[in-house]
């Protein structure tokens, strides 16, 4: 694992690196943004399921789940737009918090920008654990959501830059890792809190997301900014030193040269967000958008937001539907690892093929029995169709976490060029979390409405991304990111249109370069 030389297919630079305990540890440490964001995800669902706390802070939903059995539909009794809101505001901070991000990860470096996701965490789990009303509830998870944005937006384009070629799919998928190990943590805090007398066991379950607050803000006065954010800003010498450190060798200088001049360019960029729309920037913006619209309706967050809420409403009873949540949780992860020893090796569209076909088939079974077996009114789920129900769930979230979970993350990260990378990053986690907020705000009225349906429309859309990765996502396995232009996009049928006019720009920068017209993948950075 730990030394040698990168090989890579197809001519172009391949640089000495070792995989340097510096890396694995800073890696390690960044990653746990996704343990913070998986741990949200996780426990509101558990939560908004607490008898307790529904009694404090929503007692119309409370009323509608004890007291009034005849009158609600199985599918309709957590449809309320505030308790929705408890969920989705979150989404919505960090919508807006992520443009602030994309400065800061420019400006300040990536390290700093994942600090000041640690203070917002740690703000956010203060205000919520403490909650007396309603407001300070909202209050606390908008804390949290900033701490959201300003997570996504560093992290992953942290761990693209400081990770050797050849296993940045697998040191990027840490953090889609931690983020199915935060839910499932949530979960298994859930599963524990409920059981506590005193009703007070949601503060706990709130309060716990101190732990991953506390090692995002450890973990970021830690680590080293990467060299790729050091060289930006101008510290040729300290983005050498840390170069060297990370790569575990003092031959970096062709490397180094690389992302010198890869700055340069990006410098040259005033406006990078106006340069995304450039049309040598298209391929990247679309499948960056698409793959994070997809991402959200393959259905996941749906099921993971609310699977304890999900297994209620399908008559499984409220310890039950907390333990099926936490197995869910626990696949979730398993399902995870199996991406991160595979990406690097059956590539990235192999995964997303498959899974398709597998999420398809369990959603459209999930359908069924429910279609046949959960009327408005009756609990008639017998025990062997629930534990088909909590198994073909199993199979949607394994399939899911192999495939659309890390790679939604890992493609965008590592297909955008230097210049337009943060920017890139900031459109990618804006489109995520503005689809994560409709589906939360809008999944529980869809569940009231659509009733068994609900899972007919995911996996409509389950083909409709399968058929787009078919023909229009380029693999990008082991393509050095600087590359990519020249060995992806302009070998794709489809994208390499878009290339093509962008040749005559380059041409003066370098005299003589691949392809005969004056062009260099270096210059493409």
């Amino acid at each position: 694992m730990a030394g040698g030389v990168m090989v890579s297919g197809g001519g172009g630079s391949d640089f000495e690196a070792k995989i340097t305990p510096i890396v694995i540890i800073s890696c390690i440490m960044a990653a746990t943004g996704g343990l913070m964001f998986g741990y949200d995800v996780g426990v509101s669902g558990g939560v908004t399921s607490m008898a307790p706390f529904l009694k404090k802070f929503f007692p119309v939903v409370y009323r509608k789940t004890v007291e009034e059995k005849g009158l609600n539909s199985n599918y309709c009794k957590y449809d309320n737009q505030g308790l929705q809101l408890f969920t989705s505001s979150l989404y919505l901070a960090g919508l807006t918090a992520t443009f602030f991000a994309s400065y800061t990860t420019r400006k300040l470096g990536r390290r700093l920008t994942m600090l000041i996701a640690g203070l917002f965490f740690i703000a956010g789990t203060v205000f919520n654990a403490a909650a007396q009303n309603l407001a300070m509830l909202i209050i606390g998870r908008l804390l949290l959501g900033c701490g959201v944005g300003f997570a996504n937006q560093a992290v992953p384009v942290f761990l693209s830059e400081i990770a050797p070629t050849r296993i940045r799919g697998g040191l990027n998928i840490l953090f889609q890792l931690n983020v199915t190990i935060g839910i499932l943590f949530a979960e298994l805090v859930n599963y524990g809190t409920d059981k506590i007398k005193g009703g007070w066991g949601w503060r706990l379950s709130l309060g716990l997301a101190g732990i991953p607050a506390g090692l995002l803000t450890l973990g970021a006065l830690l680590v080293v900014d990467t060299p790729n954010s050091l060289i930006e800003r101008g510290r040729l010498e300290d983005g050498k030193a840390v170069l060297k450190k990370i790569r575990g060798t003092d031959n970096v200088e062709p490397e180094f040269l690389e992302l010198v001049e890869a700055s340069r360019i990006a410098q040259e960029v005033k406006h990078p967000f106006r340069n995304l729309l450039k049309r040598r920037n298209r391929p990247q913006l679309v499948i960056a958008i698409a793959l994070q619209i997809f991402q959200q309706f393959t259905g996941i967050n749906a099921i993971m937001f609310y699977a304890p809420v999900l297994f209620n409403t399908l008559g499984f009873k409220n310890n039950a539907s907390l333990y099926s949540a936490v197995i869910t949780g626990a696949v979730n992860v398993l399902s995870t690892i199996v991406s991160i020893y595979s990406v690097d090796k059956v590539g990235r569209r192999m995964l997303l093929l498959e899974a398709g076909v597998q999420m398809f088939l369990s959603q459209v079974v999930i359908a069924v029995i429910l279609g046949i077996k959960v009327t408005d009114h009756s609990d008639d789920l017998s025990k062997g169709f629930a534990i088909l129900v909590v198994v073909m769930v199993c199979t949607f979230v394994s399939a899911f976490a192999w495939s659309w979970g890390p790679l939604g993350w890992l493609i965008p990260s590592e297909t955008f060029p230097l210049e337009t990378r943060s920017a890139g990053q900031s459109v990618t986690v804006c489109v995520n979390l503005l689809f994560t907020f409709v589906i939360a705000q809008a999944f529980l009225s869809m569940l009231c409405h659509f009733k068994f349906g609900i899972f007919l429309f995911f996996s409509g859309w389950v083909l409709i991304m399968s058929c787009f990765v078919l023909f229009l996502l380029p693999e990008t396995k082991n393509v050095p990111i600087e590359e990519m232009t020249e060995r992806v996009w302009k070998q794709h049928w489809f994208w390499k249109r878009f290339m093509e006019d962008d040749d005559h720009a380059v041409v003066g920068k370098v005299a003589n370069g691949k392809n005969g017209h004056g062009f260099n993948p270096s210059s493409q950075l």
